[in-house]
């Protein structure tokens, strides 16, 4: 009955082997386009994000303008590196860090007409934290960098 079942799943299995590389690389797009939009917009108008991170984001430790300064760098070079799949799961916990002070930054999303937003940012955080758990996959120039050159490392990175 157990050869049956693995019969059947086995194919199965293999498909979903074969579409991870694809699926980790669509979901490193996801997070990034948000971003990346969102960080084109704030240089679009920076009066506008300049007065966003003195009125409305509250982000601890920084001045307001280093805040939207760094922000928006993240949100422009962030998600470059996700896409290229370069730096792996440090700029992915970057990135996840990124997003976890950005939600905790702006007390609207923590207020029940902000309660969407604060899901959206949750929802990237999970997508970010699955990528940072098994890395940016065989999609990646992390990939092919060790592919090429990384052959003599024990540890595989992916």
């Amino acid at each position: 009955m157990i050869r049956f079942f693995a019969a059947i799943l086995k194919p199965f299995l293999k498909l979903l082997d074969v579409l991870t590389p694809i699926v980790d690389l669509l979901a490193r797009i996801w997070v990034a386009k948000i971003f990346f939009m969102s960080g084109l917009t704030k240089l679009q108008s920076w009066e506008s994000t300049l007065a966003l991170f003195q009125y409305e984001y509250h982000v601890p430790f920084l001045s307001d303008t280093l805040a939207a300064y760094i922000g928006t760098y993240a949100e422009l070079i962030l998600p470059v590196l996700l896409v290229l799949g370069l730096g792996g799961r440090i700029s992915i916990f970057s990135f996840f860090v990124y997003n976890a002070v950005a939600a905790w930054s702006y007390p609207h999303l923590w207020t029940p007409e902000g309660a969407l937003g604060l899901d959206q940012h949750i929802n990237w955080g999970l997508l970010l934290a699955m990528l940072m758990c098994h890395g940016s996959g065989k999609l990646s120039l992390d990939y092919l960098i060790w592919k090429r050159h990384g052959h003599h490392l024990e540890n595989k990175v992916t």
